[in-house]
């Protein structure tokens, strides 16, 4: 049997996610030298060369190396999750889990699955990372996260996936709009007014795919990376937009109004997922999925 340590795993690990030793040294609070002697131990335990070193240039995993990579990570998982739940008071679940979220989903899940999912769970130091659908899934493949949340569109792994609610996009008006007092309202009414749009991929092929749907073209005026700021902008009355979530106020930041209203014709629902490693036996991953399915009306802006 190969006679490797958990940490010289960590330390691999950490090479390997930063692109240098030098990098790991410093995210690990060791010496480059160390760091260098641990990963030429770990490679003459295997028998095998994990990666290449380029001076000045960081280190290129081979073949072998992303192999090790993706072990490494599930062990290691393994081994913290061996500890968690051995140490854990009465049978209770302890130890770190960290969950994934959409940015623009994170304002309206995140706060209420932290403090609910905390007070079931004391043991549980729950703690979140923001980012994209691809990103978000990149992660959970490799071990970084426990779970992530996403919408269904933006699935492309292979991933255990539970739904947590539906929403459909709609368009969000300024509260003096003429149209703003609709309950649905047709895009090729708006085609010739400004359009501001959410440009965080992949939400914008999304938007843009909806008005292919019908057959227009939006006149962008405004472009922006913020769920809020293209609410202030409508608020403002400078455009109109089309959203996928939705919040439970009709105010802007700034203390604007604005009016959602629905799209005609109805536009195909979109899923609300929670995603885990699948096949995984992370008992805290499991936990929250059961957590997120039982208690979805506490953070669907639609109440459920």
């Amino acid at each position: 049997m190969a006679d490797f340590t958990l940490r010289q795993l960590a330390h691999f690990v950490a090479i390997a996610e930063e692109g240098s030793i030098a990098g790991a040294a410093a995210r690990q609070h060791f010496s480059p030298s160390a760091l260098a002697a641990s990963l030429d131990d770990l490679e003459k335990a295997v028998g095998a060369r994990l990666c290449q070193r380029r001076k000045a240039h960081g280190i290129v995993l081979t073949a072998d190396g992303e192999l090790a990579l993706a072990m490494a990570r599930d062990l290691l998982s393994r081994a913290v999750e061996f500890g968690d739940r051995l140490a854990a008071p009465d049978g209770q679940l302890a130890g770190a889990m960290t969950v994934g979220c959409y940015r623009t989903l994170a304002p309206t899940v995140l706060p209420t699955l932290l403090e609910g999912f905390g007070a079931v769970h004391p043991q549980v130091r729950l703690d979140f990372v923001e980012g994209g659908g691809d990103e978000l899934q990149e992660m959970l493949a490799s071990g970084r996260i426990d779970a992530a949340i996403l919408y269904d569109r933006d699935v492309s792994g292979d991933f255990d996936a539970v739904e947590l609610y539906r929403i459909r996009p709609h368009v969000l008006l300024p509260s003096t709009h003429p149209m703003a007092g609709r309950r649905s309202v047709r895009l090729a009414r708006l085609a010739d007014e400004p359009f501001i749009l959410l440009d965080l991929p992949p939400s914008t092929q999304n938007t843009m795919a909806i008005f292919d749907r019908v057959g227009v073209s939006p006149q962008v005026r405004h472009r922006t990376t913020s769920y809020e700021l293209t609410r202030a902008l409508v608020g403002r009355g400078l455009g109109y937009t089309v959203l996928v979530q939705r919040t439970r106020t009709d105010r802007t930041y700034d203390g604007h109004e604005v009016r959602i209203c629905e799209i005609s014709p109805e536009m195909p629902a979109i899923r609300v997922m929670l995603l885990r490693r699948h096949g995984s036996d992370n008992a805290k991953a499991q936990a929250l999925a059961d957590f997120a399915t039982d208690h979805v009306e506490a953070f669907s802006p639609l109440g459920g």
